[in-house]
């Protein structure tokens, strides 16, 4: 039963029911208000598949890097230019998939806007319809760009409606030095923690620091009592 158990942290049931009613408030919305556009829905579809993987970032992850605006809108469009790039460049539809997938996660590494659903944008660029290839380099703006300012314009509404922050602000260096206590977590402990695995964590290395000092205050307390 241990799969079971939710992955997340601070992931109550409570929390759950909230993400799920943003996430379908804002793809619903952005289907409406996309809708208004008369260049789509035609050839091209009113929404593409990826802006669901998106809604579940969004929504269900607010505070995550990968989640952010910038990540969002710049991801998705970043990552669909690369897929029309490579769609016409390689004319083999299996390496071209490969290809548009790697290409789009290095980009948007380098632009600080990795967005796991970019990947999927990517891809559809090059598997699309004949109407997204016609589209061209047109489709990473239309309906994808659209798609995803629209998405996240809606979560900015919504968060704030529901008492989240989003955008999230990573804890700042003041926050951090009023929780630290003599002898606790500095930001360079974390840095060297972080350098000794090869795993990336979803997490900013502000929030981590200030998450960890909390919780060494409150393992003082409770030695204390």
């Amino acid at each position: 039963m241990g799969l079971f158990r939710p992955l997340l942290a601070n992931a109550g049931f409570g929390r759950r029911v909230v993400a799920c009613i943003g996430a379908a408030i804002g793809i619903a919305l952005t289907m409406a208000v996309c809708a208004q556009f008369p260049w789509l829905g035609s050839d091209l579809p009113i929404i593409v598949a990826p802006l669901g993987a998106s809604a579940v970032l969004v929504f269900a992850v607010p505070a995550s890097p990968l989640a952010q605006p910038w990540p969002v809108v710049g991801g998705n469009i970043l990552s669909t230019l690369v897929g029309v790039a490579v769609f016409q460049a390689i004319p083999n539809l299996t390496l071209a998939a490969g290809v548009a997938v790697g290409i789009a996660i290095l980009m948007m590494s380098l632009c600080r806007c990795l967005h796991p659903p970019g990947g999927a944008a990517a891809l559809t660029a090059v598997i699309g319809s004949a109407g997204i290839h016609d589209a061209g380099y047109a489709f990473a703006f239309a309906p994808v760009g659209i798609n995803s300012i629209a998405l996240v314009s809606i979560g900015i509404f919504y968060h704030r409606m529901t008492l989240l922050s989003y955008p999230h602000e990573p804890a700042t260096p003041a926050a951090i030095k009023a929780a630290v206590e003599p002898g606790g977590v500095l930001p360079a402990d974390i840095d060297a923690a972080l350098a000794e695995t090869p795993d990336a964590y979803d997490i900013a290395p502000e929030d981590l620091t200030l998450l960890l000092e909390r919780a060494e205050h409150f393992a003082k307390v409770r030695r204390k009592k």
